[in-house]
Protein backbone atom coordinates (compact mmCIF):
# COMPACT_ATOMS: atom_id res chain seq x y z
CA UNK A 1 0.00 0.00 0.00
CA UNK A 2 0.93 3.14 -1.33
CA UNK A 3 0.82 6.29 1.63
CA UNK A 4 0.88 9.68 -0.01
CA UNK A 5 2.88 12.42 0.70
CA UNK A 6 0.65 14.88 1.73
CA UNK A 7 2.94 17.48 2.95
CA UNK A 8 4.55 17.49 -0.63
CA UNK A 9 0.54 17.75 -1.70
CA UNK A 10 0.86 21.31 0.57
CA UNK A 11 3.95 22.62 -0.44
CA UNK A 12 2.93 24.84 -3.31
CA UNK A 13 4.09 25.15 -6.89
CA UNK A 14 7.64 25.40 -7.79
CA UNK A 15 7.84 29.08 -9.28
CA UNK A 16 11.29 30.25 -11.09
CA UNK A 17 11.78 33.44 -12.58
CA UNK A 18 14.50 33.11 -14.96
CA UNK A 19 15.46 36.74 -14.97
CA UNK A 20 18.42 38.08 -17.31
CA UNK A 21 17.54 38.61 -21.27
CA UNK A 22 14.33 36.36 -20.55
CA UNK A 23 12.79 38.49 -18.07
CA UNK A 24 13.55 41.66 -20.22
CA UNK A 25 11.73 40.52 -23.03
CA UNK A 26 8.59 39.37 -21.06
CA UNK A 27 8.46 42.80 -19.65
CA UNK A 28 8.61 43.95 -23.13
CA UNK A 29 6.06 41.07 -24.29
CA UNK A 30 3.62 42.29 -21.28
CA UNK A 31 3.94 46.35 -22.07
CA UNK A 32 3.23 45.62 -25.68
CA UNK A 33 0.14 42.96 -25.04
CA UNK A 34 -0.77 45.83 -22.46
CA UNK A 35 -0.60 49.04 -24.98
CA UNK A 36 -2.39 46.92 -27.65
CA UNK A 37 -5.40 46.02 -26.36
CA UNK A 38 -6.03 49.71 -25.04
CA UNK A 39 -5.15 50.95 -28.43
CA UNK A 40 -6.94 48.20 -30.53
CA UNK A 41 -9.84 48.36 -28.15
CA UNK A 42 -10.39 51.75 -28.69
CA UNK A 43 -10.00 51.37 -32.27
CA UNK A 44 -13.12 48.93 -32.54
CA UNK A 45 -15.03 51.16 -30.22
CA UNK A 46 -14.40 54.02 -32.80
CA UNK A 47 -15.67 52.23 -35.42
CA UNK A 48 -18.52 49.67 -34.15
CA UNK A 49 -19.59 52.22 -31.55
CA UNK A 50 -18.73 55.85 -31.59
CA UNK A 51 -19.01 56.10 -35.45
CA UNK A 52 -22.71 55.13 -35.76
CA UNK A 53 -23.25 56.75 -32.15
CA UNK A 54 -22.45 60.19 -33.62
CA UNK A 55 -24.67 59.48 -36.69
CA UNK A 56 -27.75 59.54 -33.96
CA UNK A 57 -26.72 63.49 -32.74
CA UNK A 58 -27.23 66.50 -33.72
CA UNK A 59 -24.84 69.68 -33.46
CA UNK A 60 -25.20 70.72 -30.47
CA UNK A 61 -25.26 67.38 -29.11
CA UNK A 62 -21.74 66.40 -30.94
CA UNK A 63 -19.94 70.00 -29.53
CA UNK A 64 -20.67 69.06 -25.88
CA UNK A 65 -19.47 65.29 -26.37
CA UNK A 66 -16.56 65.42 -29.08
CA UNK A 67 -14.26 67.93 -27.00
CA UNK A 68 -14.75 66.07 -23.45
CA UNK A 69 -14.97 62.38 -25.07
CA UNK A 70 -12.75 62.35 -28.02
CA UNK A 71 -9.56 64.19 -26.25
CA UNK A 72 -9.72 61.88 -23.91
CA UNK A 73 -9.93 59.06 -26.12
CA UNK A 74 -8.11 59.68 -28.95
CA UNK A 75 -4.60 60.72 -26.50
CA UNK A 76 -4.54 56.88 -25.14
CA UNK A 77 -5.29 55.96 -29.17
CA UNK A 78 -2.85 57.29 -30.11
CA UNK A 79 -0.10 57.09 -27.55
CA UNK A 80 -1.12 53.39 -27.33
CA UNK A 81 -0.44 53.23 -30.66
CA UNK A 82 3.11 54.47 -29.85
CA UNK A 83 3.62 52.33 -27.17
CA UNK A 84 2.59 49.01 -28.93
CA UNK A 85 4.29 49.67 -31.86
CA UNK A 86 7.64 50.79 -30.86
CA UNK A 87 7.88 48.35 -27.79
CA UNK A 88 6.82 45.45 -29.96
CA UNK A 89 9.75 46.71 -32.78
CA UNK A 90 12.20 46.19 -29.43
CA UNK A 91 11.28 43.00 -28.97
CA UNK A 92 11.30 41.70 -32.38
CA UNK A 93 14.47 43.41 -32.59
CA UNK A 94 16.42 42.03 -29.97
CA UNK A 95 14.37 39.18 -29.18
CA UNK A 96 13.90 37.60 -31.99
CA UNK A 97 15.68 39.17 -35.25
CA UNK A 98 19.06 39.67 -33.38
CA UNK A 99 19.02 35.87 -32.39
CA UNK A 100 17.69 34.49 -36.16
CA UNK A 101 20.85 36.10 -37.76
CA UNK A 102 23.28 34.83 -34.82
CA UNK A 103 21.91 31.54 -35.13
CA UNK A 104 22.00 32.09 -38.75
CA UNK A 105 25.66 33.36 -39.30
CA UNK A 106 26.43 30.32 -36.51
CA UNK A 107 24.58 27.94 -39.37
CA UNK A 108 26.72 28.91 -42.00
CA UNK A 109 24.86 31.52 -43.35
CA UNK A 110 27.24 34.49 -43.75
CA UNK A 111 25.51 37.34 -44.73
CA UNK A 112 22.63 36.39 -42.40
CA UNK A 113 21.60 40.13 -40.84
CA UNK A 114 19.62 42.04 -38.55
CA UNK A 115 20.42 44.93 -40.47
CA UNK A 116 19.02 44.19 -43.70
CA UNK A 117 15.32 42.64 -42.13
CA UNK A 118 15.11 45.84 -40.09
CA UNK A 119 15.85 47.77 -43.30
CA UNK A 120 13.49 46.61 -44.87
CA UNK A 121 10.67 46.55 -42.61
CA UNK A 122 10.71 49.86 -42.42
CA UNK A 123 11.08 50.87 -46.36
CA UNK A 124 8.60 48.74 -47.43
CA UNK A 125 6.16 49.47 -44.94
CA UNK A 126 6.55 53.17 -44.75
CA UNK A 127 6.11 53.21 -48.78
CA UNK A 128 2.84 51.43 -47.73
CA UNK A 129 1.59 54.41 -45.46
CA UNK A 130 2.97 56.86 -47.91
CA UNK A 131 0.63 54.95 -50.68
CA UNK A 132 -2.65 55.33 -48.42
CA UNK A 133 -1.76 58.67 -47.45
CA UNK A 134 -1.90 60.04 -50.94
CA UNK A 135 -4.98 58.10 -52.10
CA UNK A 136 -6.85 59.73 -49.05
CA UNK A 137 -4.99 62.89 -48.20
CA UNK A 138 -4.07 63.98 -52.00
CA UNK A 139 -5.77 62.11 -54.24
CA UNK A 140 -8.61 62.23 -51.83
CA UNK A 141 -10.63 59.13 -52.20
CA UNK A 142 -13.39 59.17 -50.23
CA UNK A 143 -15.18 55.89 -51.53
CA UNK A 144 -14.40 53.16 -49.55
CA UNK A 145 -14.63 50.28 -51.54
CA UNK A 146 -12.55 52.04 -53.73
CA UNK A 147 -9.76 52.94 -51.21
CA UNK A 148 -10.16 49.25 -49.77
CA UNK A 149 -9.40 47.65 -53.20
CA UNK A 150 -6.06 49.76 -53.30
CA UNK A 151 -5.42 49.57 -49.48
CA UNK A 152 -5.60 45.45 -50.15
CA UNK A 153 -3.42 45.75 -52.95
CA UNK A 154 -0.64 47.90 -51.27
CA UNK A 155 -0.33 45.55 -48.14
CA UNK A 156 -0.35 42.29 -50.15
CA UNK A 157 2.42 43.99 -51.99
CA UNK A 158 4.03 45.15 -48.84
CA UNK A 159 3.99 41.98 -47.55
CA UNK A 160 5.02 40.24 -50.97
CA UNK A 161 8.18 42.32 -50.99
CA UNK A 162 9.05 41.69 -47.36
CA UNK A 163 9.05 37.86 -47.54
CA UNK A 164 10.77 38.04 -50.80
CA UNK A 165 13.79 40.06 -49.51
CA UNK A 166 14.31 38.10 -46.43
CA UNK A 167 13.92 34.52 -47.90
CA UNK A 168 17.33 33.70 -47.21
CA UNK A 169 16.70 29.91 -45.26
CA UNK A 170 17.60 31.43 -41.90
CA UNK A 171 14.36 33.09 -40.81
CA UNK A 172 12.09 31.79 -38.99
CA UNK A 173 8.27 31.47 -39.08
CA UNK A 174 8.14 34.43 -35.86
CA UNK A 175 10.67 37.00 -37.80
CA UNK A 176 8.26 36.68 -40.94
CA UNK A 177 5.35 36.26 -39.28
CA UNK A 178 6.05 39.49 -37.03
CA UNK A 179 7.37 41.34 -39.93
CA UNK A 180 4.38 40.99 -41.67
CA UNK A 181 1.64 41.61 -39.00
CA UNK A 182 3.76 43.98 -37.26
CA UNK A 183 4.90 46.08 -40.39
CA UNK A 184 0.87 46.39 -40.90
CA UNK A 185 0.47 47.90 -37.40
CA UNK A 186 3.45 50.48 -38.77
CA UNK A 187 0.90 51.49 -41.04
CA UNK A 188 -1.54 51.97 -38.84
CA UNK A 189 0.35 53.85 -36.12
CA UNK A 190 1.57 56.15 -39.09
CA UNK A 191 -1.94 56.37 -39.97
CA UNK A 192 -3.25 57.24 -36.22
CA UNK A 193 -0.58 60.10 -36.31
CA UNK A 194 -0.53 60.95 -39.86
CA UNK A 195 -4.19 60.94 -40.84
CA UNK A 196 -6.70 60.23 -38.07
CA UNK A 197 -5.15 62.31 -35.29
CA UNK A 198 -4.28 65.39 -37.65
CA UNK A 199 -8.12 65.75 -38.86
CA UNK A 200 -9.60 64.91 -35.32
CA UNK A 201 -7.58 67.30 -33.50
CA UNK A 202 -8.91 70.43 -35.48
CA UNK A 203 -12.65 68.88 -35.42
CA UNK A 204 -12.19 68.58 -31.67
CA UNK A 205 -11.33 72.35 -31.39
CA UNK A 206 -13.95 73.49 -33.67
CA UNK A 207 -16.64 72.00 -31.74
CA UNK A 208 -15.28 73.19 -28.53
CA UNK A 209 -15.41 76.59 -30.02
CA UNK A 210 -18.74 76.02 -30.95
CA UNK A 211 -19.92 75.17 -28.16
CA UNK A 212 -18.52 77.82 -26.12
CA UNK A 213 -18.78 80.88 -28.30
CA UNK A 214 -21.17 79.51 -31.03
CA UNK A 215 -18.82 80.00 -33.77
CA UNK A 216 -19.88 78.00 -36.68
CA UNK A 217 -17.97 74.78 -37.81
CA UNK A 218 -16.02 75.23 -41.00
CA UNK A 219 -17.33 73.84 -44.26
CA UNK A 220 -14.03 71.57 -44.78
CA UNK A 221 -15.16 69.48 -41.26
CA UNK A 222 -17.37 67.12 -42.90
CA UNK A 223 -14.31 66.47 -45.57
CA UNK A 224 -11.44 66.13 -43.00
CA UNK A 225 -14.09 63.54 -40.57
CA UNK A 226 -14.18 61.37 -43.63
CA UNK A 227 -10.68 61.33 -43.83
CA UNK A 228 -10.22 60.78 -40.82
CA UNK A 229 -13.10 57.70 -40.56
CA UNK A 230 -11.85 56.49 -43.65
CA UNK A 231 -7.97 55.59 -42.47
CA UNK A 232 -9.23 54.56 -38.99
CA UNK A 233 -11.69 51.99 -41.22
CA UNK A 234 -9.08 50.89 -42.84
CA UNK A 235 -6.95 50.32 -39.79
CA UNK A 236 -9.76 48.07 -38.23
CA UNK A 237 -9.68 45.90 -41.35
CA UNK A 238 -6.03 45.59 -40.97
CA UNK A 239 -6.30 44.84 -37.56
CA UNK A 240 -8.07 41.55 -38.46
CA UNK A 241 -5.10 40.43 -40.57
CA UNK A 242 -2.27 41.89 -38.19
CA UNK A 243 -3.22 40.11 -35.22
CA UNK A 244 -3.93 36.98 -37.47
CA UNK A 245 0.08 36.75 -38.39
CA UNK A 246 0.81 38.25 -34.81
CA UNK A 247 -0.47 34.98 -33.62
CA UNK A 248 0.51 32.64 -36.15
CA UNK A 249 4.35 33.78 -35.41
CA UNK A 250 4.49 31.23 -32.35
CA UNK A 251 1.13 29.36 -33.31
CA UNK A 252 1.01 28.50 -37.19
CA UNK A 253 4.50 27.89 -38.30
CA UNK A 254 3.70 28.49 -42.33
CA UNK A 255 6.75 30.82 -43.26
CA UNK A 256 10.20 30.34 -43.08
CA UNK A 257 11.88 27.66 -40.92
Amino acid sequence: MVVPNFLAMFSGPSITFPGGDATNLMILRWIHFLAGITWIGLLYFFNLVNVPFMKEMDSASKAKIIPSMMSRALWWFRWGAVVTVLVGLAYWGNGIVGIDASNGRGAGYAGASAGHVMGTFFLIWTIVFAVMYAAIMVVKINKGPVLGVIVAIVVAAGAYLFLDFNNHGWESNRLLSIGVGGGMGWVMMLNVWGIIWRMNKKIIAWNKDFANNGTPIPPQAAAMGRMGFLASRANAWLSIFMLFFMGAASHYPMLGR
